[in-house]
């Protein structure tokens, strides 16, 4: 299909292969394997072709890719059509073609965004600008997170052991050198999400693998802040993570999707929308979570809301991967969007009972 359609425009303009793979700086040979379909064009070079050979991008691409699905499926007969089903539903999801992109929000989210928007012009008239007061209310509720935040993953420590590493650098008996580096290095990432808002720095897919880097040091060096080049499985969970090779591009279109709802979409469901997309794409070995947790964070402080703290109890647990396996199985955010706005919610109320 796609050899052909490069064949056929290529003789029509009476090009010899040597010319066209001049004009593409590639070998003649690489060139006659690729119309042969022997070989797979990279996505750069379907762009020069469309260019040299004054063809259709989009068309050409739809072959291009089309072609890279079915060499994948026609390894695994035996599922390629469940795969193709599940894709399906999955990738409408994530283009956009749902209730979220035609504003067919529940009443009960509906609900919840008009009273999260009340707590926040609340918030914005009484929050100290300065002071101790505010010193106070940013410690208490980065400590709270990073407990939070990690116990969801399975550290042990106590609000208290989180406490007293970070503010008193004191060690905690019995527990180990990761469980306080856990500690350490998501304060680290809070403080660095922080001033990433305070001070308008746009977020880039460079800046996230900074986020992770900050997550991970000293625990993983050799994977912190570095996409992952093996599979995953996500344990307790039926959802599958893409293989390596498609990380790249995927990752390349979560900030795409970024950039292009950041104006338009609610900036609550937008951090609920990254971090969910973020999970289930799953691009790095370890600290996905926190990662994710922490980019829907800052989303949230950019935007002027405060930290929203996802609770780590066996009950909040299970709750918020629940609402993450009905988007991933079902292609349904929903529950997930509710989550996060009742977070979102509770945080501000916090804020505004403290003061």
């Amino acid at each position: 299909m796609f050899g052909q359609k490069i064949n056929t425009a290529r003789k029509s303009q009476r090009k010899s292969i040597k010319e066209l793979a001049q004009q593409l700086a590639i070998d003649p040979s690489l060139l006659s394997r690729i119309e042969r379909g022997e070989r797979t064009a990279t996505k750069n070079q379907v762009q020069q072709l469309s260019t040299c050979l004054d063809l259709n991008y989009t068309e050409l691409l739809k072959l291009w890719l089309q072609e890279k699905v079915e060499g994948m499926l026609t390894e695994y007969p035996e599922i390629a059509q469940e795969v193709l089903m599940a894709m399906e539903t999955r990738i409408e999801y994530l283009t956009g073609k749902h209730a979220l992109e035609t504003q067919l929000i529940s009443v009960k989210l509906q609900k919840q965004l008009e009273r999260i928007n009340e707590l926040k012009k609340q918030w914005s008239s009484k929050k100290p600008s300065r002071g101790t007061q505010l010193s106070k209310l940013y410690e208490s509720f980065a400590i709270e997170y990073t407990y939070e935040s990690n116990r969801i993953e399975g550290n042990t420590f106590s609000l208290q052991d989180t406490y007293l590493v970070i503010n008193q650098g004191l060690t905690i008996s019995g527990k180990s050198v990761q469980e306080h580096l856990e500690a350490i290095n998501h304060d680290e990432a809070i403080e660095f999400i922080t001033d990433m808002a305070t001070n308008k720095i746009e977020i880039t897919e460079y800046r996230l693998k900074q986020i992770h880097h900050l997550v991970l040091k000293g625990i993983d060096r050799k994977n912190a802040g570095v996409y992952r080049t093996v599979p995953v499985r996500i344990g307790g969970s039926s959802h599958m993570p893409p293989e390596p090779y498609l990380l790249s591009k995927m990752m390349e279109d979560l900030f795409h999707f970024y950039e292009t709802e950041k104006k338009r979409m609610h900036p609550i469901l937008l951090a609920a929308e990254m971090h969910e997309r973020l999970v289930s794409i799953h691009p790095f070995i370890d600290g996905n979570g926190r990662t994710a947790r922490l980019l829907m964070n800052l989303i949230l402080l950019k935007n002027g809301y405060e930290i929203a703290i996802l609770k780590g109890s066996n009950s909040d647990r299970m709750e918020y991967y629940k609402a993450l396996e009905a988007v991933q199985k079902d292609a349904n955010p929903e529950p997930f969007h509710l989550l996060v706005a009742k977070t979102v919610k509770e945080s501000l109320a916090a804020h505004l009972k403290m003061v």
